[in-house]
């Protein structure tokens, strides 16, 4: 009675979506129902015989061991989870309920394929966890860490990098790079990475790969242990740059639904990256010069009340230079704005030569700019930069087409506390003594 009831039932198990499983005291599979090679890969002859423990994800052993003695020792086991290695060596997230039977010495379990729905809690917890590291991260390489332990937690990332593209879209440089088994070495990722760009694609890169690859990289394919994938960070602007991942451990390769859940999180670092460099061009905008890339007029201030707070603290002394350059209006009347502009870059490249790199260089506007010199112990100090200036300036300028002109600048030096214990008094002090300084050069006839 007990064979005739025993052959419709494991029929009617064979109906079920979720896995039905026997597994003897020794752990080996004794049953498994037809749902067994959809979730596992495997076919039923296949499983029977083999050790359930060789099936589970290595991280997962331990306790999936721990749970089958407490089965065989009464306890039942609903809802736990453990992870599997599929036949293709991807990984199945499977939902258990077990029991011991005595009677039959079997570990009874059914299983539940819930694979699908970890991916969309991953995902789900990726956009969350990529958001608040753009909202935390203070720059780029700071987001790029971030992403490296988010991601590292969905997928081996041993080896990590974001491989970004200039403004013009031509370059790939590394803005974070950790090798960990990576191809080779960094030159060779660089050529994974312009492969994508190239394709505008992802790539897995593992050994027996039968994807047509540039030499290079298909030396690589075969010679690695690991496995490497790389997807393009998109934004709707264009491509942005490359991430690209290594698994470091031998044996181990990605998988089509790891390239697909790589893609997803690149989509949301790519919008992270688009976000945080508006951000940078706008503070750049509000703080610098656009000709000449320099400090503008606010940040020169921002700085100077800081100096300033920090010379009385200190009990140091300070110094300001305003710069104005002498028949500036005659170059852009003679030959054009566009050659203005590039005298302007010009000289503010050479005044930014004479000075240390803790002071500094502003553009107010026009022609005129500041140097806010700090820890100018002697006034004398000051005068020391200003023949350096003047030094540095005296070289004939080349505006291209055969343009080359002799420049001077009209300086008016403040000293703090001599001249003025606040930003006001300083300028105001400084601009009055330029003016007298090109009312000088006019009377020699090289100023305004």
């Amino acid at each position: 009675m007990k064979n005739i009831v025993a052959a419709p039932v494991a029929n009617f198990t064979d109906l079920l979506l979720d896995a039905v499983c026997m597994v003897d005291a020794g752990g080996r599979f004794v049953f498994v129902s037809a749902a067994c090679e959809r979730i596992f890969g495997y076919t039923q002859q296949e499983m029977i015989g083999k050790l359930m423990i060789d099936l589970v994800a290595p991280a997962d052993r331990e306790r999936t061991l721990a749970a089958a003695r407490n089965i065989m020792n009464g306890e039942s086991h609903i809802h736990f989870e453990n992870r599997y290695l599929r036949k293709d060596g991807s990984i199945a997230h499977i939902m258990w309920s077990a029991r011991w039977s005595e009677p039959d010495q079997l570990r009874v379990a059914v299983a539940r394929d819930v694979t699908l729905l970890k991916q969309a809690q991953a995902l789900q917890a990726v956009l969350y966890a990529i958001s608040e590291a753009a909202q935390a991260s203070d720059d780029l390489v700071d987001l790029f860490q971030r992403s490296h332990a988010i991601i590292g937690d969905l997928l081996p990332a041993s080896g990590f990098g974001v491989a970004l593209l200039d403004t013009a879209g031509q370059h790939l440089h590394f803005a974070y790079y950790v090798d960990g088994g990576m191809p080779s070495n960094a030159s060779l990722t660089r050529v994974l990475c312009e492969e994508v760009v190239r394709r505008a694609a992802p790539l897995l890169l593992k050994s027996g790969s039968s994807e047509a690859l540039p030499a290079q990289l298909q030396a690589a394919a075969n010679s690695m242990t690991g496995g490497a994938l790389a997807v393009p960070l998109k934004t709707p602007e264009g491509i942005v740059g490359v991430i690209v991942l290594c698994t470091g451990t031998e044996g181990a390769s990605y998988m089509a639904h790891d390239r697909d859940l790589l893609l997803f999180v690149a989509d949301q670092l790519a919008a992270a990256i688009q976000r945080k460099r508006l951000h940078a061009q706008m503070h750049f905008m509000a703080m610098y010069d656009e000709l000449t890339r320099l400090p503008n007029r606010r940040l020169l201030y921002d700085r100077l009340d800081t100096a300033l707070a920090r010379a009385r603290r200190q009990q140091e002394g300070l110094s300001l230079l305003f710069i104005d350059l002498n028949r500036f209006k005659l170059v852009n009347d003679s030959y054009g704005h566009a050659c203005g502009d590039l005298l302007l870059r010009q000289v503010a490249r050479r005044i930014a030569f004479c000075l240390r790199d803790s002071d500094t260089l502003a553009r107010l506007g026009g022609d005129e700019f500041v140097v806010l010199l700090e820890n100018s112990a002697l006034p004398s100090n000051a005068g020391l930069v200003v023949d350096k200036i003047h030094l540095a300036l005296a070289a004939l300028v080349d505006l291209g087409e055969g343009i080359q002109l002799q420049v001077s600048v009209s300086i008016g030096i403040a000293h703090y506390p001599e001249h003025g214990d606040n930003r006001q008094a300083l300028m105001s002090h400084a601009d009055e003594r330029m003016y007298a300084s090109k009312a000088v050069a006019a009377e020699a006839g090289s100023g305004d």
